[in-house]
């Protein structure tokens, strides 16, 4: 199959607002940014290739589209949740309680998690203890848990560039973080020692959430937004480093610099061998209540894994996506309409 106008562009076209959809019979998409640029490339390919509407595909993060998906079953609300992680058991225990219980989860590929800076500023070579050590409010330093104290890269390694912390990153409603927090903070507690030392101080609980607290002395700085907001922020503050999707950071290299992450240069290439160390897999969830009812929704979900969208040399790897090896197995639980277990 042959899809015209398939391009960056596409997100422009596809990436409507709600507002737009004059009547029901159009799929309704929402939820992660990171997903979002994928999700309108397919929107806008079914609309021009098939005799449905183009889906109404929203942003606003992954957390805010799962609240809004399991609000219940209808007309009124959404098809889809777009989500950059798994759906959480407290998220499934919600759209129990308002009705939605038989939810189809689907795993569309893989994306990495970078760090990028201003193109024509220093390079970086991030670990994640650099970014512990960086953003937690407690750090330690000779052996002991202190308040942080570090305001240049080079104060917490002398092979860092003697540049002024300033970290952008994604805010608490985007899946984005919950990675960040798992891969990076999580991990850079524990190389420090400084998991031991605040689970010793606060007990095991608050010492594990310690170590994924950040400062609030405005060194770190939570981004709302999608990454066009982070990438505003980078190129107004020179110093600063922000964390996209590596996707996004592939579509604007001209802007941004890329920084290594325990030596790995972040591509589509270390991410599907699973070198580089801070990537994840990303999914959308799909009510099979509305399948049958809300027309194409069903085409809609198998358009979106199918190998000519999906696939290693389809449209969405070439804007970044990671084809996922087990794709065969996601386009024929789609076809079967398998809820999650």
């Amino acid at each position: 199959m042959k899809f015209a106008k398939l391009t960056a562009s596409t997100l422009a076209i596809a990436a409507v607002s709600a507002a737009a959809a004059t009547a029901r019979d159009n799929v309704q998409v929402a939820g992660s940014s990171t997903v979002l640029p994928y999700a309108s490339i397919v929107a806008e390919a079914f609309g021009e290739n098939f005799d449905f509407p183009t889906p109404v595909v929203e942003s606003g993060g992954s957390s805010a589209g799962l609240k809004r998906f399991c609000e219940g079953v209808g007309e009124n609300q959404i098809d889809i949740a777009n989500a950059s992680r798994k759906i959480r058991d407290k998220e499934i225990a919600a759209c129990a309680a308002n009705g939605v219980t038989d939810i189809i989860e689907v795993r569309i590929g893989y994306d990495g998690i970078v760090f990028a800076s201003d193109i024509n500023g220093q390079s970086f070579a991030f670990t994640p203890s650099h970014w512990f050590n960086a953003l937690s409010p407690e750090v330690m330093v000779d052996g002991a848990l202190v308040a942080n104290p570090y305001t240049m890269w080079n104060e917490i390694d002398p092979a860092l560039p003697a540049q002024e912390i300033q970290a952008f990153i994604p805010g608490t409603k985007h899946g984005t973080r919950e990675v960040f927090e798992e891969k990076v903070l999580f991990k850079g507690c524990e190389d420090t020692g400084a998991m031991e030392a605040l689970v010793a101080a606060k007990g095991e609980d608050d010492g594990e959430a310690a170590c994924i607290s950040v400062r609030t002395d405005g060194r770190s700085v939570d981004i709302d937004g999608d990454y066009t907001e982070t990438l505003a922020r980078v190129d107004a503050n020179k110093n600063g480093i922000g964390v996209f999707g590596l996707a996004f950071y592939e579509n604007n290299t001209d802007k941004l610099q890329v920084a290594t992450m325990s030596g790995v240069v972040p591509s589509t290439e270390s991410i599907s061998t699973g070198e580089y160390p801070v990537s994840r897999p990303l999914y959308f969830y799909v009510k099979k209540a509305h399948i049958g009812v809300i027309p194409g929704l069903k085409e809609y979900a198998e358009f979106f894994v199918s190998d000519d969208m999906a696939g290693p040399d389809g449209p969405l790897a070439a804007y970044g996506l990671v084809s996922d090896p087990e794709l065969a197995a996601t386009q024929a639980a789609v076809a079967e309409e398998v809820p999650m277990n």
